[in-house]
């Protein structure tokens, strides 16, 4: 019951947005009465916080599965992109969306969102990085890695309004490549000043 309330809500957030679902609505798509929806959520704000927390569980489970299907070598980097562009592009974001916005002006939805989307956040940079096998330790990578995910993230928000999927694609195989020497160039970097510091 629990699990067909919060899929209902993500439903629904998706189609109708934050002010468009009501816990009366829930209900009724999810197929349960109004007095056991109260029961598990006993208000809108803890049901919607509830299934976009519920819908990145489900979604990180998702992408560690597509990520253990990546492949190797040089087309490594853009397939990881385009993952991650998937992702950014799913009704998750959509409704994580809905509720980002309605947080902006609702104190109390905002202290309840807030902690969810600083952990989701943390989880997705640690994830690009292993899987770009990103090494922060390096000057500017952390910022090439948080670049990455704001480009993917904004190009999720263009795709709300229309299906933006071939422009996101030609965008991602381009910040692929500039990643991708971005990345290698620093390391060719690291290991030319350990060999002059050697040489000394």
């Amino acid at each position: 019951m629990r699990a067909r309330l919060l899929e209902a809500t993500v439903e629904l957030l998706v189609e109708r947005g934050f002010s468009g679902t009501s816990t009366t609505l829930v209900s009724e798509r999810a197929g349960v009465s109004r007095g056991a929806q109260l029961h598990h959520f006993p208000t809108k704000n803890a049901l919607v916080v509830a299934a976009v927390e519920h819908l990145s569980d489900v979604r990180r489970e998702e992408l560690a599965a597509a990520a253990a299907a990546l492949p190797t070598g040089r087309r490594r980097t853009r397939a990881v992109l385009h993952m991650l562009g998937d992702h950014f592009a799913s009704p998750l974001f959509v409704a994580a969306l809905e509720l980002w916005v309605a947080a902006r002006t609702d104190e109390t939805l905002l202290e309840a969102v807030a902690p969810l989307e600083q952990r989701i956040g943390r989880e997705t940079h640690q994830m690009a990085v292993e899987l770009l096998g990103a090494d922060e330790s390096r000057p500017g990578v952390r910022e090439l890695v948080q670049a990455t995910l704001d480009l993917v993230r904004g190009l999720g928000l263009a795709n709300t309004i229309t299906d933006d999927a071939r422009r996101r694609r030609r965008i991602l195989d381009q910040w692929a490549d500039t990643l991708d020497e971005a990345l290698a160039g620093g390391a060719r970097d690291a290991r030319d000043a350990r060999d002059t510091e050697g040489e000394r």
